[in-house]
């Protein structure tokens, strides 16, 4: 199972790309800031990660 990464701020935007993607067969994690996001990229070695640029903490650039 492939594992993916959303990370956003707007629980909206991962719960719809959460919705998108289900009954695809991919395991997905998510993180609301891009310290989080690094974290879990540490964590759960995802194989694609879908990072909103403009985040608290630390931005997707």
């Amino acid at each position: 199972m492939k594992k993916i990464l959303i990370a956003d701020d707007k629980p909206e935007v991962v719960e719809l790309v959460r919705v998108s993607l289900e009954g695809e067969d991919y395991e997905i994690v998510d993180a609301s800031n891009g310290k989080e996001a690094l974290k879990r990229v540490r964590l759960e070695k995802p194989d694609l990660i879908l990072l909103d640029v403009v985040m608290p903490k630390m931005d997707g650039f």
